[in-house]
């Protein structure tokens, strides 16, 4: 039970323990499981284009939807506020909830299993991420869009607000004359979305 305990529930139970440790030895081996898989399917595929291809991969909406496959949300358990803001269906908490799962088989079972777990959930996901374009790694696409202009690599800064079982991060990014903000339930998500909007105004610049 402990890869599907969220934060929320354990605050309000005296402060057990969380499947956030699990979350992060998950986020780690899916990393490397993808990018090995990516590796040895696409030789001729450049650097840059394979950290997006594994970006789309390992993201939250993806994640999500492997969650919602396995109707993961009324498994983990979760704090009353978050049940009454519907926790269970927040891409956020399911994607969290798929890595910690991740995390928890590779610790008790190895690389191998997990290996053939993660490409049994995410073979549609890797079969179509060659196909995509920048929305693959918003972070990726804006630091080359400046760098093909002659920015500097871009800057970010963010702030988080909130409890610890319900942060909320603002960030903003400065790549040469554009800026962007975003949002999210976690650092990583909210630099995405303050990528995003700067990236399709620095693509603006020259039309």
């Amino acid at each position: 039970m402990l890869a599907l305990t969220h934060r929320s529930f354990a605050h309000e139970h005296g402060g057990l323990p969380t499947n956030e440790r699990l979350e992060f030895l998950g986020d780690s081996v899916l990393g490397v499981v993808v990018a090995e898989t990516l590796y040895r399917r696409h030789p001729d595929v450049a650097e840059g284009d394979l950290s997006r291809m594994r970006a789309a991969t390992v993201s939250q909406r993806p994640l999500a939807a492997v969650a919602r496959t396995l109707n993961l949300g009324q498994y983990i358990l979760l704090g009353k506020g978050e049940q009454r803001t519907g926790g269970g269906e927040k891409d956020s908490i399911l994607s969290d909830a798929v890595e910690a799962l991740i995390g928890a088989t590779y610790f008790s079972h190895g690389l191998d299993v997990t290996r053939d777990l993660i490409l049994r959930l995410l073979g549609p996901t890797l079969d179509t991420a060659a196909g995509a374009g920048a929305g693959l790694d918003w972070k990726t696409s804006l630091q080359e869009a400046a760098a093909a202009r002659g920015f500097a690599a871009p800057v970010y800064e963010v702030e988080g607000e909130g409890p610890a079982h319900a942060r909320h991060f603002t960030a903003t990014v400065t790549a040469g004359t554009v800026t962007g903000v975003g949002e999210g339930t976690a650092k990583k998500y909210a630099e995405q979305a303050a990528a995003e909007q700067a990236y399709r105004a620095i693509t603006t610049l020259d039309a």
